[in-house]
């Protein structure tokens, strides 16, 4: 028996076992990849699995733990919301708190539609943008995601043109889809110019983070603002990542770029599954109307009105920003100094709050320039710091939540110098 077997051999009898009733084992695809671990709790920024092994976290659930694991303000409004039912089929006070909560804290927008996943919130403010514009087509871009249904859900081939990314996928849906490079506001000038008249949205992740953390450059954002309004086009944000992360406002408050609409999900509960699409008043009363429909049993749930309310709440009245930013920043410069003293061309880059980590010097500004970067080597690293301790995603997207502490800044270098002497 490998070393890593002897370590994992709980978790790899509970693989076994949910492997008989579960498909690969995993409920999402997403988890696919990577060892098998399973957890029996999580606490503020640690993981503690079956095992018996602790693992100081960066991945915090794929986001959603920004405030870090079962955080007690978040915890005790839930409990107590529950004790009164769960499920209504009508409303109640917690949703006009959340939502006057969500949109004081966002500051821009006028009203705001809880969902359950980030995914159903994308899909709501697509089919929003086409009934108010009365056009079909969608700018989207090169390796931004905003969810894993046919109509968006999309993947390079090997010549790198971009198509379905799923057997059984119904390609047609896709038609109305435009790709085009991030950061690049001259190639959606160029598309509205060419088709602007069918264009009913441009959506975006306002930070790429999804990928590889990639900032906008100076004025894109801006540009493309100008763009859309000039042309009649909804800009919907994707802030499912960013939003109540990169800031309480989120990336439109970051910098200081308006949408008409924005999706978001992840922090925004602190780790409950809950999403939102905000947006303008004359744009989101459409689906007060019934003219556009949005539905589901769950949304506004008394638990996950709680648990925003609560989220936001923590967020407001005592901001963990710049705390996040600190220890961001100096756990990127610790990773930074351990790849020169191991001689590793090691890359940081991106924001303290979420950040990306990889092998190479490109200057990476989209989605095609990251492919220059050695993504598989770090993948292959990253098995070997979950082994070391730390819980980190594959693909180099490492967060901060506000949960993390000198004493995880400690417990992460050393485990990440261990990593690298044991790969080398």
């Amino acid at each position: 028996m490998s070393p890593r077997a002897r370590r994992l051999e709980r978790s790899a009898e509970l693989h076994r076992r949910a492997s008989r009733r579960t498909p690969g084992g995993v409920h999402s695809n997403v988890r696919l990849a990577g060892p098998r671990v399973f957890f029996e709790r999580g606490e503020g920024a640690w993981l503690h699995s079956v095992d018996g092994h602790d693992y100081v976290d960066y991945l915090l659930g794929q986001g959603p733990n920004f405030l870090g694991h079962a955080p007690a303000r978040v915890l005790e409004a839930v409990i107590e919301a529950c004790r009164k039912g769960m499920v209504y089929g009508g409303q109640h006070e917690l949703e006009v708190e959340a939502s006057e909560v969500v949109c004081a804290a966002l500051g821009w927008p006028d009203m705001v539609r809880f969902g359950v996943s980030g995914t159903e919130s994308v899909q709501a403010a697509l089919r929003l943008a086409r009934a108010a514009t009365g056009r079909t087509k969608v700018i989207r871009f090169e390796g931004h995601y905003h969810g894993w249904l046919d109509n968006i859900l999309m993947a390079p081939d090997a010549a790198g043109a971009w198509g379905a990314a799923s057997a059984g996928q119904l390609t047609n849906h896709l038609e109305d889809v435009v790709v085009l490079p991030w950061n690049d506001a001259e190639r959606v000038a160029e598309e509205l110019r060419r088709d602007g008249e069918r264009i009913a949205a441009v959506i975006m992740e306002p930070v790429m983070i999804n990928a590889g953390v990639i900032e906008p450059r100076p004025g894109y954002l801006e540009r493309v603002r100008e763009l859309c309004t000039g042309y009649g086009v909804v800009l919907i944000f994707d802030e499912v990542l960013t939003g109540f992360r990169v800031g309480l406002g989120g990336a439109a408050g970051r910098y200081g770029v308006v949408p008409d609409l924005a999706t978001y999900a992840k922090a925004i509960a602190g780790g409950w599954p809950a999403s939102a699409l905000a947006g303008r008043a004359d744009l989101m009363e459409r689906l007060g109307t019934g003219a556009v429909n949005h539905s589901g049993t769950f949304n506004g749930s008394v638990m996950a009105m709680a648990a925003v309310k609560a989220s936001v709440e923590t967020l407001r009245d005592d901001p963990p920003y710049m705390a996040v930013a600190d220890h961001g920043a100096a756990l990127m410069d610790g990773i930074r100094q351990l790849g020169t003293a191991h001689g590793l061309a090691l890359r940081v880059a991106g924001v303290p709050a979420a950040f990306h980590v990889s092998f190479g010097d490109a200057d990476v500004y989209d989605y095609r320039s990251l492919q220059l970067l050695d993504l598989d080597r770090y993948e292959r690293l990253a098995d070997v710091l979950i082994d070391c301790g730390i819980w980190v995603a594959a693909r180099g997207v490492w967060y901060v939540s506000a949960s993390h502490g000198e004493a995880e800044l400690d417990a992460a270098l050393t485990r990440f110098g261990k990593a690298l002497t044991e790969w080398r």
